[in-house]
């Protein structure tokens, strides 16, 4: 099942950022299909813009990895392959572990309660098996965590990876239980983020990663194999 993403009337004065905002929407909730052209036209019409910003939002996620652009043949969303989540989920892992050790490091009292809340949030969107707002709220946590390092390049680095897997990791829905486990595990990060255990979280935030790339690469086998018959 793909989640259809709703656009938003843009109307707020950074167009620019909005127009990206928007756009990585459509794309990693499925509606822009990985393959496919971008239909520009369209969403000029969408959005209510001209092609100018538009084509400067997606040189954006041209750089993010989104999307590729071809001369003479405009803008096409790219599509995320096995070797791709195999090559960028160790990564991503060993940078959100060492996200978990520095945050325990630097991370205040307000912070650790503005994730807990928000883990609160998710438990309720799980229990209503809410997935858009499970993973929303559950993407919210991942950013506060990377804040609370207090190191940007860590958190640039992070972010920029993340995004790229983040329609595979939203499209790979989970079955539930593998949603069950995800959210044994997000109680084990709240629990050492508490407690500023920093090896620990180092721990369990690399293990979630690797979780999530057994289950995006079992899903990515399954749209191979689909395709093939």
């Amino acid at each position: 099942m793909v989640h259809q993403a709703t656009p938003q009337a843009i109307t707020r004065t950074s167009l620019h950022q909005e127009l990206v905002d928007q756009l990585q929407l459509l794309i990693i909730g499925g509606t822009l299909v990985p393959g496919t052209k971008v239909p520009e036209k369209d969403l000029c019409e969408q959005f209510g813009v001209s092609r100018t910003p538009l084509r400067e939002a997606l040189k954006v996620l041209a750089s993010d990895g989104l999307i590729r652009l071809e001369p003479n043949r405009g803008a096409w969303v790219t599509t995320v392959t096995i070797s791709e989540v195999e090559e960028v989920f160790p990564v991503l892992g060993a940078l959100e572990a060492l996200s978990g050790k520095l945050a325990c490091l630097h991370i205040t009292d307000a912070e650790i309660e503005a994730v807990r809340a928000l883990h609160h949030q998710m438990i309720e969107s799980y229990e209503r098996r809410d997935l858009d707002s499970y993973f929303s709220i559950n993407q919210k946590i991942h950013r506060a965590i990377l804040l609370a390092t207090r190191n940007e390049t860590l958190a640039t680095s992070c972010q920029a990876l993340s995004l790229r897997m983040q329609r595979a990791r939203y499209l790979a829905n989970m079955t539930e239980g593998r949603w069950y486990d995800a959210v044994q595990e997000h109680e084990k990060i709240l629990t050492f983020l508490v407690t500023r255990d920093g090896d620990k979280l180092a721990m369990t935030l690399r293990d979630h990663m690797e979780a999530k790339r057994v289950s995006v690469v079992h899903w990515l086998q399954k749209q191979d194999a689909e395709a093939d018959e």
